[in-house]
């Protein structure tokens, strides 16, 4: 059940990027989708779409790699000192 959920949490992100890389191949295109009056507001909604989706998949590696200690030394977090 866990693993189905952890899908579930990467899938959402996922299709938001894909739909960010569709949108921003029409605006290529200079093909019109919906409800979206403007090519430039079509571009800049995929571009956003394809940066928070990405992001947060990368985010997600990133957390897990460091839990699991295998990042680089650059993206290990610092432990906070004592006094």
């Amino acid at each position: 059940m866990v693993r189905m959920l952890a899908f579930l949490v990467l899938l959402i992100p996922g299709l938001m990027a894909a739909g960010g890389i569709k949108l921003i191949r029409d605006t290529i295109f200079g093909k019109l989708i919906g409800p979206i009056p403007f090519l430039w507001l079509q571009l800049l909604i995929g571009i956003v779409l394809l940066v928070i989706g990405f992001g947060f998949f990368a985010g997600f590696l990133l957390h897990r790699d460091r839990k699991n200690g295998k990042v680089q030394a650059k993206f290990a977090k610092e432990k906070p000192k004592k006094l």
